[in-house]
């Protein structure tokens, strides 16, 4: 048995653990009996990436490509293929993932699971609207290939089906095209959070948008920021990104995370006075700002650390945040990171896909113990109240009750769920229904 742990670091739970180096010792992976669940890269929060006391199927080895059409832009590569090595390759051909979250230290296998978003969700949805075919592998024996129009069910369930259906082999993804691997951002000063709904507003001919909040800011100032909007060059060179130059040996001291020293950051983070304005920048900071510093989860030392997303209805949202914002702040549990975007109204062809037409509150906390589970409860509350939901990939305290309401087609994931595959989040949100 071997102890793992997801990002968040909150736990070290053992499991038995295989690693095959190719797609037929994958699929005897499937046969070897449950209960079993594949693993990428662990950039998971919580525990929607562990399986306690039962195995996991690694997939860092499964990392080939299959084919690359240069003209069409259609690739399809092995499920453990990171988008760090899948931007390598296809950047220097002039195409782009349509879709990223906020690392590329994450595998096609893994997004595909997460049916992961980006900061360009009002155009271009989640990274499961791009995805043409995927192959997976069941503990029946069955090889299938999924596909809209190739069972098509058993294809939605899998696009943000948390693993569950199967282990994804490989996915064939439809990339988008760019001129250039430099974006022409704006960044533009936000005085509370109607700054940056009227911003937002204001925006909607730029593909990429997002807001960085500060998040103990209290009373007229509840909202203020950064809001951030960017597309790609006309024209220029196509270069890669680097290699992280920074990095965490160490777990860091408790005491450097308390509300002084993150308000310290947050008000020189926002008062850097070079930010403001247009600039030309390369696609690595804007859309990959952490990966610069390798192992940043242990900036939050020993203890590990939380992360609460949601999204909540437009109508709802201007209210739900500030109350969000007010809870962040009366608790004094602050975040160095606080991102705040719209999504759209573009469906995702997954049946448990996160977003919703509505805006988008993320922050980390470190692991205070009961205080900060008491944060994340009134927070959780409060979302449900205004019927949003939290994001599955990114959850560690989720009650069950939260979970069947945000998401009421969980049955039918359930009801195409691989028998032989289970999370330790499953078990969490649906032992009880």
């Amino acid at each position: 048995m071997q102890a793992v742990s997801s990002w968040g670091r909150l736990r070290q739970v053992p499991h038995e653990v295989d690693r095959p180096a190719f797609l037929d010792s994958a699929r005897e992976a499937t046969q070897r009996g449950g209960p079993m669940l594949g693993y990428g890269l662990g950039r998971s929060y919580g525990d929607v990436c562990l399986n306690e006391n039962g195995r996991l199927i690694v997939t860092h080895l499964l990392d080939r490509f299959i084919a690359f059409d240069r003209e069409s832009g259609v690739v399809r590569a092995e499920a453990g293929l990171s988008l760090d090595r899948l931007l390598r390759v296809i950047v220097p051909a002039g195409w782009f993932v349509p879709v990223v979250p906020g690392t590329k230290f994450v595998t096609l296998g893994g997004a595909v699971a997460n049916d992961v978003h980006g900061k360009n969700h009002e155009g271009a949805g989640t990274f499961g609207a791009h995805v043409r075919a995927i192959g997976l592998a069941r503990s029946s024996g069955e090889t299938l290939t999924l596909s809209p129009s190739e069972n098509a069910e058993l294809f939605a369930a899998t696009i943000g089906g948390l693993g569950l259906t199967g282990m994804i082999l490989w996915v064939e993804l439809q990339l988008a095209p760019i001129r250039c691997a430099k974006l022409q951002t704006e960044t533009l000063a936000m005085s509370d959070l109607d700054a940056f709904f009227r911003l937002a507003q204001e925006s909607r001919d730029w593909p990429y948008t997002v807001a960085w909040v500060d998040c103990l800011a209290k009373g007229s100032a509840t909202g203020r920021g950064l809001f951030i909007r960017a597309r790609h060059a006309e024209g220029g060179e196509l270069k890669v990104h680097g290699a992280p130059r920074l990095g965490v040996p160490l777990d860091a001291p408790g005491f450097l995370l308390n509300s002084a020293t993150i308000a310290a950051f947050n008000t020189l983070w926002r008062k850097r006075p070079w930010v403001l304005g247009a600039s030309t920048q390369h696609y690595e900071p804007f859309f990959f700002p952490l990966d610069a510093i390798a192992n940043w989860n242990k900036l939050y030392g020993k203890r590990g650390f939380y992360q609460h997303q949601s999204v909540v209805p437009m109508a709802a949202a201007p209210d739900t945040l500030r109350k969000l914002l007010g809870l962040t702040a009366e608790f004094g549990e602050g975040s160095f990171l606080m991102v705040l975007k719209l999504f759209g109204d573009k469906p995702s062809p997954g049946l448990l896909s996160f977003p919703m037409p509505g805006a988008t509150l993320a922050l980390d906390f470190p692991n205070k113990g009961e205080s900060t589970q008491r944060l994340l409860d009134r927070m959780a509350g409060t979302v449900l109240a205004a019927g949003g939901r939290l994001y599955p990939a990114k959850d560690a305290t989720m009650s069950g009750e939260a979970f069947r309401a945000g998401y009421p087609a969980w049955r039918e994931l359930e009801a195409r769920r691989d028998p032989a595959f289970m999370s330790d989040f499953w078990r969490r949100v649906t032992e009880a229904a």
